[in-house]
């Protein structure tokens, strides 16, 4: 991948491929669970494809003490994936897309209580600033049977299930990046199978060929070729430099929700959305950053 492809270039793409996703989930007419689950099953069939091509071999033993670690955070990848495509029916792609970057605020939140972190002022005020943000983007506070509002809320239980994904990544320190992947698509594999038997069932059968197109785009470019470069770049990028560029990923989706889907978002919406950008954006820099 690194001779590939410069890693910022491999970031930036695979933000903005990130971005497009929900053009395509519209397009796939299954339950979110059953979306989540091919999703993760292409993926691993394309990983485990790449690891067998190239003779990579998962050093389990050496991985054995944080399996556990991995299989959590596979499980709420899953989880979050079916809330987020549900977001995406709801509500607007850009509106859902913002309320599911509420995640950066969480984990700067329960930062300070499980790895001694310090909170700042200026963490304080990105907090009450995206929070403000995120008042706006609901509208206000007028919760009065919105259909919005489910999105949003969709949107937000995605976001807390990909805090606790990158939470539990901070834990695992002894596990190369693509072999993470892998084993984090496996693990949602195993408890998305059963929650898609035992609630809507397997309907591929159902999908006509822009189904499956839309599908095949959805499970090898935007999870496992996409996926692949994402860790490959945050392997070789500061890990300001990589949070800053990872928000090209929401910009792209309100591009695409306004101009391809013809979605509208109000003003409030708009300022909301800059609100919590802006200030989880400003979160991530820090004063030597700002000199260079």
């Amino acid at each position: 991948m690194k001779k590939l492809m410069n890693p910022r270039l491999m970031l930036i793409a695979s933000m903005t491929i990130f971005g497009t996703i929900g053009v395509f989930v519209r397009n796939i007419p299954v339950s979110s669970g059953e979306l989540a689950l091919y999703r993760a099953v292409l993926a691993a069939i394309l990983i485990g494809a790449f690891l067998l091509v190239t003779g990579q071999k998962i050093p389990f033993g050496k991985i054995k003490k944080e399996l556990p670690l991995l299989l959590a955070s596979g499980v709420a990848m899953g989880i979050n994936w079916i809330l987020l495509f549900e977001a995406y029916k709801y509500t607007s792609v850009s509106v859902a897309t913002l309320s599911y970057y509420f995640a950066p605020v969480i984990v700067m939140l329960v930062c300070p209580l499980l790895f001694k972190e310090r909170l700042t002022g200026k963490g304080i005020l990105c907090f009450v600033m995206s929070t403000v943000g995120l008042v706006l983007i609901t509208g206000l506070g007028d919760l009065s049977g919105d259909k919005n509002i489910v999105g949003i809320l969709f949107g937000l239980g995605a976001a807390c299930f990909y805090a606790t994904v990158i939470l539990l990544n901070k834990f695992i320190k002894n596990v190369e990046g693509i072999h993470r992947t892998f084993l984090q698509f496996i693990a949602a594999i195993i408890v998305l199978l059963p929650y898609v038997l035992l609630t809507g069932g397997i309907t591929l059968a159902t999908l006509d060929g822009k189904g499956w197109i839309n599908l095949l785009i959805i499970g090898l470019i935007h999870t496992g070729v996409t996926y692949c470069m994402y860790f490959s770049s945050l392997k070789e990028l500061p890990g300001q430099k990589a949070a800053i560029l990872s928000y090209i990923d929401p910009l792209v989706a309100v591009l695409i929700s306004v101009t391809v889907l013809n979605e509208t978002m109000t003003a409030s919406q708009v300022i909301g959305g800059v609100l919590i950008l802006g200030f989880t954006l400003l979160n991530e820099i820090s004063p030597k950053e700002k000199k260079t």
